[in-house]
């Protein structure tokens, strides 16, 4: 089973390197050190979170189809006064 998984650099001045982890399908964010740390922490969680859902007779979401994009807003619009 695959899941999109959507990294982002924490950009926490104390915590350099580290990377937020977001299972958007499962509605599951995690973190890590470095891009490999963040896979590695998502992987850990989503089959914990998995486990706990077969345990408990509920249903896997399976993730359809998923997309990553990004938009761009001007800078007028961030800085405005």
């Amino acid at each position: 089973m695959r899941y999109t998984v959507i990294l982002e650099a924490t950009n926490e001045a104390d915590n350099p390197g580290w990377y937020y982890a977001h299972i958007t399908a499962l509605d599951l964010t995690t973190h890590g050190l470095g891009l490999e740390g963040a896979m590695e922490a998502a992987r850990d969680l989503v089959t914990g979170w998995i486990a706990e859902l077969r345990s408990s007779g509920k249903e896997i979401p399976v993730e359809k189809q998923g997309f990553v994009s990004q938009i761009e807003i001007p800078d007028d619009a961030v800085h405005a006064a």
